[in-house]
């Protein structure tokens, strides 16, 4: 019996891949679950699984092409009458048959954007909150080996059809590449890095369409560069285009004094990365503070539905994560309900399995509150843009020392941070991002730090 194999949807806002390398050929007999063709998305690298088992009839799709997902990308002769959930569902197209379930799931599973190093949606870079003799899970070194990937070794039966035409176009040596791609293999920011050595020319980029480095006159007569947009930047041009259109947002800051969490947690910060193997970091303290009270505080927690408001019971967090393609969310879902361990233990997990390439499509998606670190590099004030379809966003600035003020009327030179809030003013007002804010304050100011290691 003939079926039609689709690309499988992986989630709502995934909604085209383009078709990397076919690993199956017309004639080849696959076994169910067998790995048929990598896809790209802006998301994820996968490979899409056989539903059944039988004979490859046709390729309906090329290597290269953008398809939109539930396209149907093959034709597949089953072999003799196996279980299909679908069977009994009346379709227009009786040879139309959809993956099961956990074929589905499996293609759910795939290879998260290599090279993730995170920063906050606002563009801020390494480090913690500002600080760089900070421990932070934002952090990340570009010459680590876990980041680069262990395999140094280049198949160049595994390239991709991108970088095929660029390594030919370039003439191009793939074997002088260094490859940072899961197992060593190279990506098209591996060529263009090594084109922009051999050319000596810092921070360009190759207009694949036009065959070189595109120029373009500027105002003045100078040269520019044509910078590709890959999708995954033109996904984040829609999104953050959507939210600024949509969302009417407001925005509050209230300053906070962390002089007693940072000596406390200069005081505890190596025990606990022996005891635990993670680090007590700011993003991790404050964080794991932000849905204790998000939790307290569900108007905060919720989403705009065109007739209703949409509070969610839990609270899933958001970490603002920046790729070199551009930002990514990943997300620790039911933060709230999480001791401080066990978030710290998790934010560290995701952005290890962020740095190894390991993420899985549920690691990002379902957030309902997003936190971000602008502070990272010696930001004090930002105005960020609501994750759309969420209801606020959370940044933490750079931690400055300042002279303040004190209940005494004296003066004293205390660890200050900015928490600066946006928020959809159709699901928030004014009074519930004050009350959001007063209560996370009250609780870095006053709270017994020593009980959350308990």
């Amino acid at each position: 019996m003939p079926a039609i194999i689709q690309l499988p949807h992986v989630g709502e806002s995934v909604t085209e891949g383009v078709i990397g390398k076919w690993l199956v050929k017309p004639g080849d007999r696959v076994e169910k679950y067998d790995p048929l063709v990598e896809v790209s998305t802006d998301k994820v690298n996968m490979e899409v699984p056989a539903p059944f088992s039988g004979v490859i009839l046709r390729i309906l799709v090329e290597e290269g092409d953008t398809i939109e997902m539930g396209k149907p990308i093959a034709e597949l002769e089953i072999d003799g009458a196996q279980d299909n959930p679908v069977e009994d569902e009346a379709t227009e197209n009786e040879e139309e048959i959809h993956f099961d379930r956990e074929a589905e799931r499996r293609a759910r599973v795939g290879e998260f954007l290599e090279e993730v190093r995170s920063v906050g949606p606002t563009g801020s870079g390494e480090g913690g909150l500002g600080r760089p003799d900070v421990d932070s899970v934002f952090a990340d070194d570009p010459n680590d080996p876990s980041v680069q990937g262990e395999a140094d070794s280049i198949n160049s039966e595994r390239l991709s059809p991108l970088v095929k035409r660029m390594i030919e176009q370039y003439q191009l040596n793939p074997e002088e590449i260094q490859g940072s791609g899961r197992d060593g293999r190279l990506t098209k920011s591996d060529v263009l890095a090594h084109l922009e050595f051999k050319e000596g020319r810092s921070n360009s980029r190759t207009d694949t369409s036009s065959g070189g480095f595109a120029e373009i006159k500027g105002e003045n007569g100078g040269q520019s560069d044509r910078i590709e947009l890959t999708s995954i930047r033109r996904t984040i041009a829609e999104h953050m285009s959507k939210a600024v259109r949509d969302i009417p947002s407001a925005w509050t800051m209230i300053e906070v004094d962390l002089s007693e969490l940072v000596s406390w947690r200069n005081q505890h910060k190596h025990d606990f990365k022996v005891q635990h193997s993670v680090n007590l970091s700011y993003p991790a303290i404050i964080g794991w503070f932000t849905a204790k009270i998000l939790s307290g505080n569900p108007t905060l927690n919720s989403s705009w539905a065109v007739d209703s408001i949409k509070q969610f019971s839990s609270v899933n967090l958001g970490i603002a994560v920046s790729t070199e393609s551009g930002l990514i969310v990943p997300v620790i879902h039911r933060a709230d309900e999480m001791n401080f361990t066990e978030f710290a233990t998790k934010l560290d997990s995701l952005v290890s399995a962020a740095r190894n390439g390991t993420l899985e499509l549920n690691d990002v998606q379902g957030g309902t509150f997003t936190f971000n670190n602008t502070g990272a590099l010696g930001s004090i004030i930002s105005v960020p843009i609501v994750n759309h379809p969420q209801a606020a966003i959370l940044t933490t600035e750079a931690i400055v020392k300042r002279p303040v003020v004190t209940e005494s009327d004296a003066i004293a030179i205390r660890s200050i941070i900015n928490l600066c809030l946006s928020f959809d003013h159709r699901v928030c007002d004014g009074h519930d991002a004050g009350i959001f804010l007063s209560s996370l304050k009250k609780m870095l100011e006053h709270h017994d730090f020593s009980s959350i290691l308990n």
